[in-house]
């Protein structure tokens, strides 16, 4: 009994630790810029919502949550569907060349993205894809490795016969994938529309860097960004920034708390069925 007790006492102080700066967001995000500064830690003298309306119209929200929506459902549908596929293809070829290939994508997760900026961004230049949907694709390249990965260790305890089964039925490849296989991949599928999700959704960099500050294309880390450096001439517009980072954040939050029981099984299930 006191060992259980002690037990969730640890977990209580880790939950807060963690919760921490979120409880710090959201305190600070219903405060004027004034009152964060005098005692950022203290509720607000007044619960008000006019500083995230301020924040939403500072942001374009309506605009840019549109397109960092768009961005992330259609590069998170590219990795899903060519990550699975090439996942399946490779467990089922059960070759030298599909082993060295596997091998390549799990290689490609330690090569950091730094040492292929420039390359990459000059290639797409040239290219004419340095904008949303050049965004999209390199997206739908980063995540590949990861996804292919998580898959590739569940889809090797599928069975076999399902598919023989299938095809003795008279289905071609592509039913036999999307309809036999692809239904049971549903835990490691929701692993992989989060953590990309999230990645893809809170992302600056890459949208810096192939959108930049162009009009009207701006996701909502952009907008938070420029709207910062053109209210913050004189000092952090800290009444600003609180907010918007807060309405940025939720859809997000929403989607991993209604997902996040898939999580840890799609996670076990790619690991543990190596």
């Amino acid at each position: 009994m006191y060992w259980e007790a002690v037990r969730h006492l640890i977990l209580i102080i880790l939950a807060l630790y963690t919760l921490a700066p979120l409880l710090f967001l959201f305190v600070n995000a219903f405060k004027s810029n004034n009152e964060i500064i005098a005692s950022p830690v203290a509720l607000p003298e007044h619960w008000t919502l006019q500083y995230i309306k301020t924040a939403m119209e500072a942001i374009n929200f309506g605009k840019a949550l549109g397109l960092t929506f768009i961005i992330t459902f259609f590069s998170i549908l590219l990795l899903v569907i060519v990550s699975s596929f090439a996942a399946w293809a490779m467990v089922r070829s059960k070759t030298i060349l599909s082993n060295i290939v596997f091998l390549c994508f799990t290689a490609a997760m330690l090569v950091p993205f730094q040492s292929l900026m420039y390359p990459l961004l000059s290639v797409f230049e040239k290219m004419g894809l340095k904008n949303v949907q050049g965004l999209i694709l390199m997206y739908g390249g980063f995540g590949l490795s990861m996804s292919v990965f998580l898959y590739h260790g569940f889809i090797k305890s599928v069975p076999a016969s399902l598919e023989e089964a299938a095809v003795l039925d008279g289905a071609n490849l592509f039913q036999m994938f999307f309809k036999v296989v692809f239904p049971l991949l549903k835990g490691t599928t929701v692993t992989v529309i989060v953590l990309n999700g999230m990645w893809i959704w809170n992302d600056y960099l890459l949208p810096f860097l192939v959108i930049g500050n162009k009009t009207g294309s701006k996701t909502l880390t952009l907008e938070l960004y420029f709207a910062k450096l053109t209210s913050g001439q004189y000092g952090n517009p800290w009444e600003l920034i609180f907010p918007a980072v807060f309405v940025t954040i939720i859809p997000i939050i929403i989607l991993y708390i209604f997902l996040q029981k898939y999580i840890v099984a799609g996670v076990s299930e790619g690991a543990v069925k190596m």
